[in-house]
């Protein structure tokens, strides 16, 4: 009765939008990765992002005024990852924070011998685990172009990995799924990858995987959406892992040829 009950809610809610399509049609003109998805692809994505727009709040910071438009184009990307996955995968939060370009938030933190020190880092998004998502809406603009790097898709993917807690490479895996592949896997293809980055040999993906498990996964992210072929090429084991657990595979969507832009050297 409770499911009857939420998709004639989320139904309304959809039949409800007043999104134009003016307004959509420029969303995803200036998305060229959803270029290569099928018509019932994008409808489904767009109901998605209606509803993801229903559920979460968009707050400018440092005097920024989030239009309609700036809103579509994120909740377009954040929607991406969960597009055979469930909207409720983002539940326990509900804001979006955009500022008008990088930022550095103060905190305190603690050293190995208890001393507390301020620290300042430039970041251009985080996500907080029951807490915001936040994004620098300059490194979000022009983010989908095909290149391998997506903000948005990056800190959404944060999201699915704390489900269980803080963020370490082991979102909630579905129950067809083994966790001693995944573990397996992933753990060999990150000690591989800090190997190569720490010997300067670069392959296409942003050593910045390197720092963390968690990077790892949502860098990962961005590139298996982005330019998927690139962790096919490099990490097949993993990109099976994540087409099981994303649900989608992007190499038989994505046709890359339409894409005028390459994968990024560092």
């Amino acid at each position: 009765m409770f499911q009857i009950i939420r998709n004639w809610l989320n139904h309304r809610i959809i039949r409800r939008s007043t999104i134009t399509q003016t307004e959509w049609g420029s969303a995803f003109s200036s998305l060229p990765l959803l270029s290569g998805y099928t018509v019932d692809e994008k409808q489904a994505l767009r109901k998605l992002t209606i509803l993801f727009l229903d559920r979460k709040v968009f707050e400018g910071a440092n005097g920024l005024v989030v239009t309609q438009a700036m809103k579509l184009i994120i909740a377009l990307q954040a929607c991406i990852p969960i597009l055979k996955l469930d909207l409720d995968d983002y539940n326990g939060w509900v804001s979006v924070i955009v500022y008008p370009a990088g930022f550095a938030p103060e905190r305190v933190v603690m050293d190995e011998y208890g001393v507390q020190h301020r620290v300042q880092s430039n970041l251009s998004g985080e996500a907080w685990q029951r807490g915001p998502v936040v994004l620098s809406w300059n490194d979000t603009e022009h983010a989908g172009i095909i290149d391998g790097h997506n903000l948005v898709i990056h800190e959404f993917s944060h999201k699915l990995d704390m489900q269980t807690g803080d963020a370490n490479c082991f979102p909630p895996l579905h129950a067809d799924m083994s966790s001693k592949k995944w573990f397996k896997y992933f753990s060999e293809g990150f000690k591989d990858f800090e190997y190569k980055c720490s010997r300067g040999k670069h392959i296409g993906i942003d050593c910045y995987a390197a720092t963390s498990p968690a990077e790892y996964f949502a860098v990962l992210s961005e590139v298996f959406f982005e330019r998927p072929d690139v962790i096919n090429q490099h990490y097949p084991n993993v990109y099976e892992q994540l087409r099981q657990y994303y649900k989608q595979d992007p190499l038989t969507r994505l046709n890359l040829a339409i894409s005028p832009y390459t994968v990024t050297s560092y």
